[in-house]
């Protein structure tokens, strides 16, 4: 090893610099799945479409029918920091996107076999641009409907050490379902369909009324959540939480059935969960985990996004103001429940016989038939639970 007093100070070559910041956001296939996806959702895209390979090692494909990339910007979305999404400072103490920073597509690409086809709603032709170990061609004419295609193969081909680091085929795919799970839960209103190897693995149309959002909640986390879920919407200090939450009955060994979306990003944070845990103190056993899929919505200048590297964790302008609008909101929500009470009866969803009329994706994507005669689901009316200011 060479001593350190003998080292001298140099510049990176661009691709090991391109490849190092790909730590940051490229962890596993998951990782490619999510930033594209976010990519997608940004795009205004109605139906995603996401076909993986070999646990996503070997292939992560996401299909949109978004508004596109001009053939003239595709080269340029490969570079790194830049993006559509932010432009100056101000931009990015209000980001309203799942994605600003311009650094996942070439990312990726440092570290796969990239190919991007992308098609404008008005453009007549698509165009496509690929990357392989840095090098850039393109664009290229080619068939495509309108929206985008990004084509990742190969994973880590090029850093041998990263690859080593994957998990088993059957674990890194449970990551991906679990992912697909949370962006499902987080835009009711897009289709979202997983398949691996040809098979279909999760489809989710969109659930365009109450009765269908039930229904996409219960197909992920079971009849049992559904029956034992009250759903709650109130308004105060600028804030809105709405969702479902699930009676201390349904309490669980794991927190396996928690999941909180801020402005539509899915959040890990620890100020929530201990916002949660302190409005179910009193109706639980020690040990035991309540269940709840929690919307909270806010002004995005009162919150920074751009506090971790994926995205996961937040930092609040005010903090204190967050936990006790959380906190006092759900403990008076459940305060008007009983211990008995029971959401089956109200909330039929779960159990209801989806008939789901498929077409051509991405066009009209996944038809949802009707039925007029389904009830709504029981609901906490928060409206004048107090909030403290």
């Amino acid at each position: 090893m060479t001593p350190l007093s003998a080292m001298t100070i140099r510049v990176l070559p661009e691709q090991l610099v391109h490849q190092i910041a790909a730590g940051e956001v490229v962890e596993r296939p998951a990782s490619v799945i999510k930033e594209l996806v976010e990519n997608s959702l940004d795009a205004g895209a109605l139906a995603i479409d996401i076909e993986v390979e070999k646990g996503g090692a070997e292939l992560c494909r996401v299909r949109d029918d978004g508004m596109g990339i001009a053939a003239d910007e595709l080269l340029l979305a490969l570079a790194r920091h830049a993006t559509s999404k932010i432009g100056s400072i101000d931009d990015l103490e209000a980001v309203r996107t799942l994605g600003f920073r311009g650094e996942a597509l070439p990312s990726i690409a440092s570290v796969a076999r990239m190919r991007m086809i992308s098609r404008p709603r008005a453009a007549e032709t698509a165009h496509m641009v690929a990357a392989v170990d840095g090098a850039l061609t393109g664009p290229a004419p080619h068939p495509h409907p309108p929206g985008t295609t990004v084509e990742v193969r190969d994973l880590f081909f090029n850093v041998p050490a990263r690859r080593k680091f994957l998990r088993s085929e059957r674990t890194e795919l449970a990551q991906i379902e679990r992912l697909v799970e949370r962006l499902a839960l987080s835009r009711f209103d897009v289709g979202f369909r997983l398949s691996s190897s040809r098979k279909v693995l999760a489809d989710h149309p969109p659930a365009r009324d109450e009765r269908a959002r039930d229904a996409r909640v219960a197909a992920m986390l079971g009849d049992d959540f559904i029956a034992n879920a009250m759903k709650l919407d109130y308004e105060g200090s600028g804030l809105r939480l709405h969702g479902w939450f699930c009676l201390p009955t349904y309490a669980r060994s794991q927190a396996d059935q928690q999941y909180f979306f801020l402005n539509g990003r899915p959040l890990r944070d620890k100020l929530i969960a201990s916002a949660v845990r302190l409005a179910y103190r009193d109706v639980l056993f020690h040990g035991r985990h309540p269940a709840y899929v929690l919307f909270l919505e806010m002004d995005p200048p009162r919150v920074d996004v751009n506090a971790h590297p994926q995205k996961l964790e937040v930092r609040f302008r005010e903090p204190g103001l967050i936990h006790d609008f959380l906190f006092r909101t759900l403990e008076r929500a459940l305060a008007e429940t009983r211990p008995t009470q029971s959401a089956a009866a109200a909330i039929p969803a779960a159990r209801a016989d989806w008939s789901l009329a498929r077409s051509g994706f991405p066009t009209n994507p996944y038809p949802l038939s009707p039925d007029p005669s389904s009830a709504a689901g029981q609901q906490v009316s928060a409206t004048d639970l107090p909030c403290s200011r």
